[in-house]
């Protein structure tokens, strides 16, 4: 999904209409991706890392205690800070997954119940937060020009008609994004590495002050408390029954498909109307992408318990095992490929385009991962992370 971030102006990454992207395989693409992968995948790893916490919580009780857990935070958030302002990727999760990780660690111990309940509240507060911006998106642009005559012609407002119209002109300029946020779009991709430093600090600056606090840190956490009650169930480590498994994967695709399925009809069928395709304004996204990503995990440990594509899971596991480097080296791919000081293709390419990138990427990532774990113990940035933690070097060849 990251690649559209990459290359298209941000905006594409939710509205195909922005790039053309309106027939043929590009349409296609965006069809296909909309309705199975996008938010999926971050859903599945912010579980993923819910389980790193509760699988911290047992490393504690073996006496490694809880300052190696958050110096392994405060190291994941400087690594999320580099991966932002350094490689210029204002996508980066590393920040989000650290900062909520460090709150959720507090919940380490609680039952699969609680942490379940936790993540249902937040998902909520999430969804109320949706429906608010859905609102204002919808309605918004009718009640402002109303407010804005009032104002004009020298009327009073209430307090309220007021707070309504300034939060339409601040959501106005993500949705309709004014000349300078544009320019300084193509500045962050088109200009030096400083004049793209300095427009992406100024983005990240902006994001970090409204989207983190009010959206980033609640995705990640409410995701990670379900992984963790997951994982305290077993669920994750493929102890539940086939049958479970069988009926969460049924009903997670049967959810998924028909939230996103309505979701993406409405988007095209809307002419892709802000208040469809704004990216954090549709109430129903968690219950689509969250439901998806189980659906996939069901089939996944369905897989690992009867022991399919077991050569292919092996070679994918090195993926795993080196996901922080990976990771990064994607932000490096990014900032090589598409940034004018690399090779500049920032707007140039199609989507289809787009991702035959991505597709080679992963070869070579897939390559790098088995080549590199069949002669260290650790991936590159993994070692790093392992050595500053625990204060020493970390033996890095394979042993024997």
């Amino acid at each position: 999904m990251n690649i559209l971030a990459f290359g298209l102006p941000f905006r594409a990454y939710f509205d195909p209409s922005v790039d053309g992207a309106l027939s043929g395989a590009d349409f296609g693409i965006f069809f296909v991706v909309d309705l199975l992968a996008e938010g999926v995948m971050r859903a599945v790893f912010s579980m993923l890392f819910g389980v790193g916490i509760a699988l911290a919580a047992s490393r504690e009780a073996r006496s490694e205690g809880v300052g190696i857990y958050y110096r392994r935070q405060f190291l994941l958030l400087g690594l999320g800070l580099v991966d932002t302002f350094v490689l210029l990727w204002t996508g980066d999760i590393l920040v989000s997954y650290a900062l909520a990780g460090m709150v959720l660690y507090l919940c380490r111990n609680w039952r699969p119940r609680n942490l379940g309940i936790a993540a249902g509240c937040i998902f909520a507060y999430l969804a109320i937060v949706y429906a608010a911006i859905f609102l204002v998106l919808s309605w918004g642009p009718v009640q402002a020009k109303a407010v804005q005559t009032r104002i004009a012609a020298g009327q009073a407002v209430s307090a309220e008609d007021q707070a309504m119209f300034d939060a339409w002109v601040d959501l106005e300029a993500v949705v309709h994004p004014s000349e300078s946020i544009r320019a300084r779009e193509a500045l962050k991709f088109e200009g030096s590495y400083r004049q793209s430093f300095v427009a992406n600090a100024e983005e990240a600056g902006e994001m970090y002050t409204l989207a983190l606090p009010l959206f980033f840190i609640w995705d990640a956490a409410a995701c990670m408390l379900l992984g963790m009650a997951l994982y305290k169930t077993g669920f994750f480590q493929g102890r539940r029954s086939l049958r479970c498994y069988v009926l969460v994967a049924i009903l997670g695709f049967v959810c998924g498909l028909t939230v996103n399925g309505f979701e993406l009809a409405m988007k095209i069928g809307s002419g892709y109307a802000p208040q469809w395709v704004s990216g954090a304004s549709v109430f129903t996204n968690d219950l689509g992408r969250v439901s998806m990503a189980l659906g996939f995990v069901s089939v996944a440990m369905i897989a690992w318990q009867y022991d399919w594509f077991a050569r292919a899971r092996q070679v994918l596991a090195a993926v795993g095992r080196m996901a922080l480097t990976n990771y990064i080296l994607q932000s490096v791919f990014g900032l090589v490929i598409f940034h004018d000081f690399g090779l500049g293709l920032w707007n140039e390419l199609a989507r289809h385009q787009l991702y035959s990138i991505v597709l080679a990427e992963w070869i070579v990532l897939i390559w790098f991962s088995n080549w590199w774990l069949g002669r260290y113990r650790f991936g590159p940035l993994e070692w790093l992370w392992r050595s500053l933690t625990y204060g020493r070097v970390q033996p890095m060849a394979v042993p024997g």
